[in-house]
């Protein structure tokens, strides 16, 4: 028979994991803290000097929140002494608080509605001080920072879930929490999937192909047809070079490199290589020249075509849009099609990541790189994830610490977590000249090699793609960005974000997405006008792409050619290789 669980003390279980937690949280608040240093003492003082400039407004709010405070505590009060409370809850629904224990305890009842009345409060205070844009918008991100992180679900002693699973296991899941956090403590990153179920190239990035080229920075794969003709054309796909390319060929049911394939377009992909020292002092223009340029003369030798239809993903289509600016100028002019996947062009607005980025950290970043250095794909990675800290850090720290559960797999968040770097130039030219001062909205005011950049001489149809809640791309600038281009524009907004709406399987069917015409509109005009389509995004792309096409030619047999015979099997070396091992 097997015997109970020894009696436990919760208050015991508090003490042993209480310490660890708090250590956890202060680390990760560092780690989320502004780059160039956000001193709480002016964070606060800021505050107080804003709304000593509209004192009646601030008393009005201070009155509702102690109000509310109050209403709260009679409330619990009157639960405690075993009265029914039938009156509308305070709060809003929030799934950190979802499960019943939360809801079943007056104690835990109160703390976290408590929680939620004083967070909604300090929200507002913020947001409707008398301050720039740029500064309330700072306040307002590192506020939800700070009240994400001090959540009474991400400590043991707040938490019902967590007290009733240790006294239910008899403290068993603080036993595994720990052996998560060090685990997570030894990769330098919070576990936020089942990473032993995925391996690139076994069950991630699985489709038939074989590098065809490779240079320092790039592997350019050539992949096998599914389709007994395809379309004249080859069709040149160009990944972010801030993460892996396989975010296009994750499994067969999801990848936008076999859904091409199986609409008859020969596909060829550019595989960013991992940043080590050996290319630590590569720059913006290397990534051009050597990388989408590049890229675009072999696709053309292999693929045996003059003109090529080309599409680009996130910081792979300004890439794409630059390097064809760039050919144009110099007289050549390959591209039959463009599709930019959630793509900035225009840097006016980009979002919650504006707040890392100031004249103060570009500079900063500008000394640190002048020689050369590496930008660690594993800070990257925090950085974009603090944008949504609650969904990609706190719930995993409960999850995974606190429950001590493992992540479930899936496949996007493995993807997620296999961190690339970048050359400390090229990231350092990034920040000053696209992410702060947005020159590239400018025609003829950055240069790539010598040439100046005009994106108006891309006169080439475009399928410009965004995503309505992306926090990345914001969608009304994604439009902005389109609008730049010299060609005509057919531009598509999907449901979801950054992520999820793009890679949207046209087998699954899911979401929606609007159309409308593109000339002449301001993005809310279009939205106003837009037509709600059910389904993937991805259909009405390749119906647009086929209405761009020639003519079918049989379908090749063999990959690569006899002056590009294929180097190694898809997905090559480069993907594989981690932040920490690159050379």
């Amino acid at each position: 028979m097997e015997s109970a669980p020894p009696p436990l003390s919760v208050e015991r279980l508090v003490a042993v994991t209480g310490e660890a937690n708090r250590r956890v949280i202060e680390e990760l608040l560092k780690q989320l803290a502004n780059p160039q240093g956000l001193e709480w003492a002016g964070f606060y003082r800021e505050i107080a000097e804003a709304a000593a400039r509209d004192g009646v407004k601030w008393q009005e709010l201070q009155q509702q929140y102690y109000a509310a405070q109050m209403d709260l505590f009679a409330r619990t009060l009157g639960r405690a002494a075993g009265q029914a409370d039938q009156a509308p809850p305070l709060t809003p629904p929030d799934r950190r608080f979802a499960a019943p224990e939360w809801q079943q305890s007056p104690l835990f009842d109160y703390v976290r509605q408590s929680y939620q009345l004083t967070s909604d409060w300090l929200l507002k205070a913020v947001g409707g001080l008398d301050l720039n844009d740029a500064t309330r918008r700072r306040l307002e991100f590192y506020t939800r920072q700070y009240l994400d992180a001090v959540a009474p679900s991400n400590f043991p002693a707040t938490n019902p879930e967590v007290l009733k699973l240790a006294l239910d296991s008899g403290g068993e899941n603080f036993a595994a929490g720990l052996k998560n956090l060090l685990g997570d403590l030894e990769k330098g990153r919070i576990s936020i999937t089942d990473e032993s179920v995925f391996e690139v190239g076994r069950n991630v990035a699985i489709t038939p192909g074989a590098v065809v080229f490779e240079n320092d920075l790039i592997q350019l794969i050539q992949y096998a047809p599914t389709t007994a003709k395809v379309w004249n054309r080859p069709l040149l796909m160009v990944p972010p070079c801030i993460n892996k390319f396989y975010i296009m060929d994750l499994e067969p049911e999801n990848s936008l490199v076999k859904f091409a394939l199986d609409q008859g377009h020969p596909v060829f992909l550019v595989s960013w290589r991992n940043i080590g020292p050996s290319l630590a002092r590569a720059t913006w223009d290397d990534y051009i020249e050597q990388g989408v340029i590049e890229a675009i003369h072999q696709t053309q030798a292999i693929g045996k075509s003059a003109t090529i239809d080309t599409l680009g993903f996130c910081v792979g289509g300004t890439l794409l849009a630059m390097a064809l600016a760039v050919l144009a100028a110099r007289g050549e002019d390959p591209a039959a099609t463009l599709t930019l996947m959630v793509t900035l062009l225009d840097f006016s607005d980009v979002g919650d990541i504006r707040v890392y980025l100031d004249e103060k950290f570009v500079a900063e970043k500008e000394r640190q790189y002048a020689d050369g250095g590496i930008v660690s794909g594993r800070d990257l990675s925090l950085a974009f994830s603090s944008l949504r800290s609650n969904d990609l850090i706190w719930s995993y720290v409960v999850n995974n610490y606190l429950k001590g559960r493992t992540p479930e797999p899936f496949n996007l968040l493995y993807w997620n977590s296999d961190a690339t770097n970048l050359p400390g130039p090229m990231y350092a030219w990034y920040m000053r000249n696209l992410y702060l001062e947005n020159l590239l909205v400018e025609p003829g005011v950055i240069e790539v090699g010598g040439t100046p950049v005009d994106l108006t001489a891309v006169t080439c149809p475009t399928f410009a793609f965004a995503a309505r809640e992306d926090h990345i791309v914001p969608w009304r600038t994604a439009f902005d960005s389109a609008g730049l281009l010299g060609g005509d524009v057919t531009f598509v907004l999907g449901a979801s974000g950054h992520i999820a709406g793009t890679i949207n399987p046209a087998s699954r069917n899911k979401r929606s997405h609007w159309q409308a015409p593109f000339p002449g509109k301001l993005a809310d005009e279009w939205m106003a006008e837009a037509e709600n389509v059910p389904g993937s995004w991805w259909n009405t792309w390749a119906a647009w792409l086929a209405d761009q096409q020639v003519k079918q030619v049989a379908a090749r047999k063999k990959l690569g050619d006899a002056a590009h015979p294929p180097i190694e099997d898809a997905p090559g070396r480069y993907v594989r290789v981690g932040s920490e091992q690159a050379e």
